[in-house]
């Protein structure tokens, strides 16, 4: 027990250490798929499974079931992303024609880890930790695209250190709440043509990384109804930063960028005590949040970038629909898959200003598995590939007719996870 605490220790310590110095992810939107090992083999899925010491990243409810274990994960993520210009600059006055051609982001690949621990304090009650990246934009184009300095791009990461307390009722109900601390940061670089629609162009862009924390927290409920029904539902308030002082020219209202509200409710089916089919949906309220609802036009000419009313990224509400399949084909090997689908958020209007950052993809496939290496110590492995999709909008700020624009991802992400019980 000691040498698990040892253990559980140290790697909290790199763990916090590695997801504050990388945790550039995204999935759906820039939220992730799922949190931890076990999820995100299953699709993403997790409001009714209590999985692992992570579950509460998802639900805190379910932790209560979950009993006492270490969780650590360490996953390999790789997106890809493209952009697309087709038809010449018009060359009229108060245009902004692109280039034509394709141009690719760096293709970077980012070591995201996490960790969860649940410890029971009774028979009724537990406490918890979780640490964990949240989902982030990322794009580094070798180009001039705005014809300014290069490379353009941007690169937003946030991390979540999550504490939980939940309760049992009888056997068969629980309920959880996770107050959370996150912390983010971000820079821009590139967007020098910019400064004429700005309110303050010294904090537009190259001003390098910019930091706030931000307060928040999520409650859940999980309930066994009948032995092969299980019910979950959680929300999540929205988790408010400071300002990103340093590009308070660019985010509307200033330099907020906080992070949207968003519930999730489920239902896992057991038909054998082999089989587990999971489904969730939830709910992503991006349109919500200023800096990234905020459409691009009208407001870019209304209002300078930063102002209350400024330009942002014109997203809209994500519903994202996940499906998961446990089975555990020895007493030793548990094997998973999932899928998830969702309409992105990305209108076909606001490809420009999405240039920078193109979240688009809008199905997942997912597999996953774990192995008893020994009583509570188990090795577990997931496997998500984001299915590559594109969208094609108009560039609003050319001629009508005159010019194309096309933003195209795809993703992989491998994680390997070991819990430890004690």
């Amino acid at each position: 027990m000691n040498r698990n605490r040892t253990a559980f220790a140290a790697a909290l310590v790199v763990c916090l250490i590695a997801v504050a110095s990388n945790v550039a992810t995204a999935t759906d939107g820039y939220f992730m798929l799922g949190y931890g090992t076990v999820s995100k083999g299953m699709g993403g899925t997790g409001v009714a499974v209590p999985g692992s010491a992570l579950s509460a990243a998802t639900n805190p409810a379910s932790m209560v079931f979950v009993g006492c274990e270490y969780d650590l994960g360490l996953a390999l993520f790789n997106p890809n992303r493209e952009l697309t210009v087709t038809g010449n600059p018009s060359g009229y006055d108060k245009t902004f024609g692109l280039t034509p051609g394709t141009t690719k982001s760096d293709t970077s690949v980012f070591l995201v880890p996490n960790l969860g621990a649940n410890w029971m304090v009774g028979k009724n009650d537990s406490i918890g930790v979780s640490i964990y990246g949240n989902g982030g934009m990322n794009t580094t184009y070798d180009s001039p695209i705005f014809y300014g300095s290069k490379p353009v791009g941007v690169d937003m990461g946030k991390f979540y250190v999550v504490g939980t307390w939940a309760h049992k009722f009888g056997e068969n109900h629980s309920v959880g709440i996770s107050p959370m601390v996150s912390w983010q940061r971000f820079k821009a670089y590139g967007l020098e043509a910019f400064g004429g629609y700005s309110s303050d162009p010294t904090k537009l862009t190259g001003n390098g990384y910019a930091t706030s924390f931000g307060f928040g927290g999520r409650i859940g409920y999980l309930g066994k109804w009948t032995p092969w029904l299980t019910v979950g539902a959680s929300y999540q308030t929205e988790v408010a930063y400071g300002k990103l002082k340093e590009y308070a020219g660019l985010f509307a209202e200033h330099g907020y960028f906080d992070d949207p509200a968003n519930w999730t409710v489920g239902i896992a089916l057991h038909p054998t005590d082999k089989i587990t089919f999971a489904v969730d949906v939830q709910e992503i309220y991006f349109s919500q949040e200023a800096s990234v609802g905020n459409p691009m036009l009208p407001n870019l000419m209304q209002a300078p970038l930063g102002a209350d009313n400024g330009a942002g990224f014109g997203w809209k509400n994500m519903t994202v629909y996940k499906f998961g399949l446990e089975w555990k084909a020895t007493d030793e090997l548990t094997l998973r898959a999932g899928f998830a689908t969702g309409k992105q958020p990305v209108p076909g209007s606001e490809v420009f200003m999405n240039i920078l950052a193109p979240g688009v993809i809008e199905q997942h496939v997912t597999l996953g598995g774990s192995y008893l290496v020994s009583k509570g110590n188990k090795l577990n492995l997931s496997i998500i590939r984001g299915l590559s999709n594109t969208i094609t909008g108009a560039n609003p700020l050319e001629a009508p007719g005159q010019q194309k624009i096309a933003l195209t991802m795809d993703q992989w992400d491998f994680e390997l996870g070991w819990s430890f019980g004690f």
